[in-house]
C-alpha cells in the first residue's frame, strides 16, 4: 500500500525517532481510520495538522478535504511527508509549515486533527481555544491522564484548573482510549483521543482574570478558599491590584485599610469562604469572579 509509514521503513532510511522531542508515529490504520471519521471533515474544510510525523493521518485526510496545513518542527520528517505525496494528485492540498506551533501564528482553519507531542499538550490547548475566528472542533490525541484532566468533573480526583479552564471556553468529550502499541516507537503511557469545541459565543469573562482567580484556588485545591487567600505574595498581588483600581476610579483608600480583611469579607459574603476548590464548579467561580471585582478587587 503506497507510503504506509512505519518504523522500520525509516530507520533503513536512517531516521531515528527522537521520543524526548514527542515522535511517537501513530501506525495502526484502524485508529488513523477512526480518528479522521470522528473529526467528521467536509470536501470544503482547511485542516491544521500538527506534529505530522511521516503523514499517517495527513494522507488520509488529504483525501477528503480541500487543504491540510500541517505544522512540523523535525526538517527529517518534513522531507519524509513531501516524498510521500510528491507527484501525487494530494501534493497541492499539502502546505507544510516548519517550526515550533507554540512559536508560530495560527492560521485560518475550520478544524484540528493532531497525534500531539504531549509535552505541549496543556499550551496549546489554550493557544487552539485563545484563537479567532473559531474553528469548528478539534480532535486531538493525548496522554491519557492529561485528556482524563480535560473531562474531569467538580469533586473528582483529576478535577484541576486545567479541567476547569477548558470546561469555561470548551465542550469536551473523551472519545477513545489507544493502547501505547499503536504508535511507533511505543510511549511510556497509554494514550486518548478527545474531542474539543469552543463555545461560541465565548462566555463573556476576561479570561485573563478568570485564570489569575482560578490559579489561586487550584494551587492547594483541597484548602479551604478562607486559607488560599491569606498567602502572602496573593495578598501583596491583590493589593497592588486595589490600589490600581482605586487610583484609575478616584477612589480614596483608608489609612487603615488591609486588603486581607477586604479578600475575607468578599469570601463571607460571596459564601465561598468555606469552599474548597475541588468541589466548585464554573458557575461558582463565576459568582466569586464577579463577587471579587464589584469590590474592585482584580486579579490581573
Amino acid at each position: 500500500k503506497r507510503g504506509w509509514c512505519c518504523n522500520a521503513a525509516l530507520s533503513a532510511l536512517g531516521i531515528l525517532f527522537n521520543t524526548g522531542a514527542g515522535q511517537h508515529i501513530l501506525k495502526n490504520p484502524l485508529v488513523v481510520n477512526s480518528i479522521v471519521e470522528k473529526a467528521a471533515l467536509r470536501r470544503t474544510d482547511v485542516i491544521l495538522e500538527v506534529g505530522p510525523g511521516t503523514g499517517n493521518l495527513t494522507v488520509k485526510m488529504l483525501e477528503k478535504v480541500k487543504k491540510v496545513i500541517a505544522c512540523e518542527i523535525d526538517p527529517r520528517l518534513v522531507g519524509e511527508l513531501q516524498k510521500r505525496v510528491q507527484g501525487t494528485c494530494l501534493a497541492n492540498k499539502l502546505e507544510i509549515k516548519v517550526g515550533d506551533i507554540l512559536k508560530t501564528d495560527l492560521p485560518f482553519f475550520d478544524a484540528c486533527v493532531a497525534n500531539l507531542p504531549y509535552q505541549i499538550s496543556s499550551p496549546f490547548v489554550f493557544k487552539l481555544l485563545l484563537h479567532r475566528p473559531f474553528f469548528r472542533c478539534a480532535i486531538l490525541m493525548f496522554q491519557r491522564e492529561f485528556a482524563l484532566r480535560l473531562v474531569a468533573k467538580p469533586g473528582t480526583k483529576l478535577y484541576c484548573r486545567l479541567s476547569i479552564n477548558t470546561q469555561l471556553l470548551a465542550r469536551v468529550d473523551h472519545l477513545m482510549k489507544v493502547g501505547k502499541n499503536n504508535f511507533r516507537p511505543p510511549p511510556k503511557v497509554e494514550s486518548s483521543v478527545v474531542r474539543i469545541e469552543p463555545k461560541n459565543p465565548p462566555p463573556p469573562i476576561n479570561f485573563q482574570e478568570w485564570d489569575g482567580l482560578v490559579r489561586i484556588a487550584f494551587v492547594r485545591k483541597n484548602k479551604t478558599l478562607s486559607a488560599a487567600f491569606k498567602s502572602s505574595a496573593v495578598e501583596q498581588l491583590l493589593d497592588h491590584n486595589y490600589r490600581i483600581h482605586c487610583s484609575l476610579h478616584n477612589t480614596e483608600i483608608p489609612e487603615n485599610f488591609k486588603i486581607a480583611q477586604k479578600i475575607q469579607t468578599v469570601l463571607k459574603n460571596t459564601g465561598y469562604s468555606e469552599k474548597r476548590a475541588r468541589s466548585m464548579d464554573i458557575d461558582d467561580f463565576i459568582r466569586l469572579l464577579h463577587g471579587f471585582n464589584s469590590e474592585g478587587i482584580h486579579f490581573s
